[in-house]
């Protein structure tokens, strides 16, 4: 079972990662809604499904 937590957090971290770019990469860009919007919601996924696991394992 501890294999399944930690690949939850890996993943969770994957996309947390992954909205931070495109965060990044859409400001670099000279904006967009899609892009933030799509960064936003990867970094809320990741976060959110990262507390869960936490409170789940508590």
């Amino acid at each position: 079972m501890i294999w399944y937590r930690r690949s939850i957090f890996i993943f969770a971290g994957c996309f947390v990662l992954i909205g931070i770019a495109l965060l990044v990469v859409t400001a670099v860009n000279g904006g967009g809604l899609v892009g933030f919007l799509l960064g936003a919601l990867f970094v809320a996924l990741g976060v959110g499904r990262i507390q869960l696991e936490r409170k789940r394992g508590a």
